[in-house]
């Protein structure tokens, strides 16, 4: 389980087997050494995530009470579990990442992983970098619309 906040951008290497390691700031914060799972998958956007697994159990669930009736959560659960592979670190704490998940993020060498809300985004390096440049111009007008409302609900209705 995770024991802290996990914050901070970690530029790492993807090795030719699709293995990266996962940086010792980043470990400490995710909790008991011998605890760590994940599960990774495709992002909303061209990256993926990497999910603690008591996280994604928690998603799971969630995603398990849609109505499975309606076409769009039919369509949403099966993109959204489209490459979904658990992911356990080995002894030198590297994790590998299946190359269809390599292959659908553009990812060659230099990644960036990427923390949000209790999972870790992985980017490939330039795809970040072009994330980055297309930043707002009023960073404050986009904090008045999804926050300024007052709750979350209104700001998740506005999207």
């Amino acid at each position: 389980m995770i024991t802290q906040e996990i914050l901070g951008e970690k530029q790492v290497t993807l090795d030719s087997k699709g293995r990266f390691r996962i940086p010792t700031g980043l470990l400490k914060n995710l909790g008991e050494r011998a605890d760590l799972e994940f599960v990774v998958n495709r992002g909303f956007e061209k990256c993926l995530v990497m999910y603690p697994r008591p996280l994604w159990d928690q998603i799971r669930t969630e995603l398990d009470k849609l109505n499975m009736y309606k076409k769009q959560n039919r369509a949403f659960v099966r993109y959204f579990y489209r490459g979904a592979s658990e992911l356990n670190p080995d002894s030198a704490d590297r994790v590998n990442l299946p190359q269809q998940l390599i292959e659908y993020a553009g990812m060659e060498k230099d990644i960036v992983l990427a923390p949000m809300n209790g999972r870790i985004e992985i980017w490939a390096k330039a795809e970040y970098d072009l994330l980055l440049e297309e930043e707002p111009e009023d960073f404050s007008d986009l904090a008045e619309v999804v926050l300024g409302g007052g709750s979350t609900a209104e700001a998740s209705d506005n999207e």
